[in-house]
C-alpha cells in the first residue's frame, strides 16, 4: 500500500495563511518591543529619533519574526494562520523540517528582502517625494513577492523558497 503524497498548496491558500500569520506577528511584535519603551524617553524609533538603538530594535524584531516561524515550523510544521488554512511546511519528502531548514528558507526570505530592508531606512526613506518612496518600496519587494509567485509558473508548483530550501507547503485534508 503506498501513501499519496498530500497536493501542495497554492498561492492563496499560502496568502490566507501569511495574511492570519501577519496579524499574530504584530502582536507578538508589540509585546517584543516593551523592553525598549524605558529606554525611548517618549521617542519615536527611528535612527534620527534614537541613534544606534533603532537598528538594535530593528534586528531584534527580524530575530523574533525568525524564532516564530522557526519554532511553529520545527514544532508541528504549521504556524497559527497555516492550521487555519490547512496548510503544512514540510520536507519534501514529507518528514518534518529541522533547524537548519527554517534557517535556509529565513535566509532566503531575509536575502530577497534585503533592497527592501537597507534600502528604506537607509536611502528612500528619507526622499521628500513620496511617489518616489512607493516606486523604490515596490521594486525593492519585487525579489521577494517574485519568488511567492514562482508557484505560478512552477512545474510542481514551489516557490523560490520551496526550490531553494528543499521544502514544500501541502494542503492538509480536512478532518
Amino acid at each position: 500500500m503506498t501513501s499519496q503524497m498530500p497536493p501542495v498548496a497554492g498561492v492563496w491558500r499560502r496568502l490566507g495563511a501569511l495574511v492570519y500569520d501577519t496579524l499574530v506577528i504584530i502582536a507578538v511584535l508589540m509585546v517584543a518591543t516593551v523592553p525598549f519603551l524605558p529606554l525611548l524617553h517618549g521617542k519615536v524609533l527611528v535612527p534620527r529619533e534614537v541613534g544606534p538603538l533603532a537598528y538594535v530594535y530593528w534586528l531584534w524584531q527580524l530575530a523574533v519574526i525568525a524564532v516564530f516561524f522557526g519554532y511553529f515550523w520545527t514544532r508541528r510544521g504549521q504556524t497559527v494562520g497555516m492550521v487555519a488554512w490547512r496548510v503544512r511546511l514540510e520536507r519534501r519528502d514529507g518528514s518534518r523540517i529541522g533547524w537548519l531548514d527554517a534557517i535556509k528558507r529565513i535566509g532566503i526570505a531575509l536575502l530577497l528582502a534585503a533592497p527592501f530592508l537597507l534600502g528604506y531606512p537607509l536611502v528612500w526613506g528619507r526622499w521628500a517625494d513620496p511617489r518616489l518612496r512607493l516606486l523604490a518600496t515596490c521594486i525593492s519587494l519585487a525579489p521577494l513577492v517574485l519568488a511567492y509567485l514562482w508557484i505560478w509558473i512552477d512545474p510542481d508548483r514551489l516557490s523560490l523558497y520551496d526550490r531553494w530550501a528543499k521544502t514544500r507547503m501541502v494542503v492538509l485534508p480536512k478532518k
